[in-house]
């Protein structure tokens, strides 16, 4: 029985020293180009200043990256996770025609 249970806490020590590696490399997911072909699909500018308001009428001043629904990030982040781009990152000062207000 020594050997199952030797196996056992070795597998649980190596699970418990590469979780937190795992988050890391999660967290550091590219960033999304506003070259991408989804990025130009839902109009996503890394500046949403700089949003084509002729093309893009729904967006509004005020909105962004930071503070919509799909931003897995906090507001005071810089960069975050969306789903909308297969996980890649966006910038918090961004915005893309998928924007929803986060209440």
């Amino acid at each position: 029985m020594h050997p199952s249970r030797r196996t056992f806490l070795i597998a649980s020590a190596s699970t418990l020293v590469l979780l937190p590696l795992a988050r890391a490399a999660q967290a550091e997911s590219p960033m999304v180009a506003e070259t991408d072909p989804n990025a130009q699909a839902l109009g996503y500018r890394a500046d949403a200043t700089h949003v084509d308001k002729t093309k893009f009428a729904r967006y509004a001043a005020g909105q962004d990256c930071g503070n919509c629904t799909f931003y897995q990030g906090k507001s005071s982040d810089s960069a975050a996770n969306c789903p909308l781009f297969g996980g890649k990152r966006v910038a918090a000062a961004g915005w893309c025609n998928g924007y929803n207000k986060r209440v």
